[in-house]
């Protein structure tokens, strides 16, 4: 049974954390959860190396903790107000520290904003949360370029599940499903039918409509098995360009997509799935 108990909220002080905290907080006030701010401290020696005096080392990294322990408890509080909110200043590595406390606290979603820097940072995902996604076995919710995402008022409202009928697809479907009931939401199940999959020459018609056919088979008895109700499209193309094209059309305020476990199979994200959360022009929640 899905539940969001406990939501991690990894946080930088920057404007992309205080815009995650915008769907983090609906979220927390429909499920009444327990929202953690966390925010990691790397050692000076990952910045600056070891030619830095260790007594210097030490006043430095001292006057760094208390700033950013004063960073941390004034953060957001108007919009984090009424909420039962926890705040932790983690020290070490932040990719490893939020996976490792994920797994400590039973955390049930990781809400953690990213992209990359300059003209291509629609194109570059954030190295630790490239690690996160990697590693943690909860649901992550990214918002990459959040600054150009439009705003959305009711962001669980049109809930897109997009599958590749893999063994997550039922997961990716249930945790999306789950959402659409609780928010009393629209949810569309798209599958990308690969477009380069058709035989070289001329199209093969009758090929084409019977790869549709037993993708929409699999599609039917994915959402029986799951018990969803959804519009079902099927669209040909390569996946993300599909994907986040559909997301767009339809005003899909969140995109559900599978990860699986990190410790099995399907734990690392593939190709897809990276281009997915880098080019949908909403947050994606990764399962």
């Amino acid at each position: 049974m899905n539940s969001l108990a406990k939501i991690l909220l990894p946080v930088d002080f920057s404007e992309r954390s205080a815009l995650a905290v915008r769907y983090a907080r609906e979220l927390a006030l429909h499920f009444h959860s327990e929202m953690i701010l966390a925010h990691v401290l790397p050692s000076l020696h990952s910045e600056f190396g070891v030619e830095i005096a260790g007594s210097m080392l030490v006043d430095v990294y001292r006057s760094r903790t208390l700033q950013a322990e004063r960073e941390l408890e004034a953060f957001e509080p108007d919009a984090l107000a009424g909420l039962n909110v926890r705040r932790l200043l983690l020290h070490g590595d932040p990719a490893s520290k939020i996976v490792e406390l994920t797994r400590q606290e039973h955390i049930d979603l990781i809400a953690m904003p990213t992209h990359g820097y300059g003209p291509f940072r629609r194109f570059i995902l954030g190295s630790n949360t490239a690690k996160v996604l990697h590693d943690a076995d909860c649901p992550v919710w990214t918002g990459v370029h959040m600054e150009e995402a439009r705003p959305v008022a009711a962001p669980f409202s049109e809930i897109l599940c997009a599958v590749d009928l893999g063994p997550q697809s039922a997961r990716a479907l249930g945790w999306a499903s789950w959402l659409q009931r609780e928010f009393h939401g629209h949810l569309t199940l798209l599958h990308a039918i690969a477009g380069h999959a058709e035989p070289p020459g001329e199209p093969d018609l009758a090929w084409r409509s019977g790869i549709r056919e037993i993708a929409e088979e699999e599609l039917l008895r994915l959402q029986r098995a799951v018990g969803a109700e959804a519009d079902l499209v099927l669209e040909v193309g390569e996946a993300s360009r599909v994907i986040c094209a559909a997301a767009a059309r339809v005003g899909a305020g969140t995109v559900v997509i599978g990860r699986g476990s990190a410790a099995g199979d399907f734990g690392r994200l593939r190709t897809n799935s990276y281009a997915i959360i880098r080019q949908s022009p909403c947050p994606v929640v990764s399962v």
